[in-house]
């Protein structure tokens, strides 16, 4: 199969496994902020759905990550890099780190405020799912910058 030329070390820089599975996951990231995280039933006015954004700063937190994710992806895309001392993937790895440690306080501590008849959404699985393809990316993208 023909690959595209590379790009500088390591091979091309969106065709490469760690660099692919980043994009997911900051977009995961970014877009499971706005999905339903919790379910309420049996409230008078049906079912509702809390979004990740309004279950407080940790909800706010995780998008932000998302976007920072985002947008180091977006400069590296356009050829500026962090200083070498700074290697992007450990950066990516951090951010994903941070988010699913937020994301499992999320899962575990449910709010007072969405209590009692309240129950996970599948927005906050995949604000998980989506943490944890950034700390895998991040550590493939070390290993192929090296």
């Amino acid at each position: 199969p023909a690959r595209p030329p590379a790009a500088g070390p390591g091979g091309a820089g969106l065709w490469r496994t760690g660099e692919r599975l980043a994009w997911l996951g900051g977009v995961g990231l970014t877009l499971s902020a706005f999905m339903g995280w919790y379910s309420i039933s049996g409230d008078l006015r049906g079912n509702l759905a809390v979004l990740g954004w309004h279950t407080g700063t940790i909800g706010k937190l995780v998008f932000a990550i998302g976007v920072l994710v985002l947008l180091l992806l977006a400069l590296r895309a356009f050829g500026v890099e962090l200083p070498p001392s700074v290697p992007d993937g450990i950066v990516i790895a951090a951010l994903g780190l941070a988010a699913t440690i937020l994301v499992l306080v999320r899962l575990i501590d449910i709010p007072e405020a969405f209590q009692p008849a309240v129950g996970r959404g599948i927005g906050i699985w995949l604000s998980l799912l989506a943490a944890l393809l950034l700390i895998v990316a991040g550590l493939l993208k070390s290993g192929e910058d090296v």
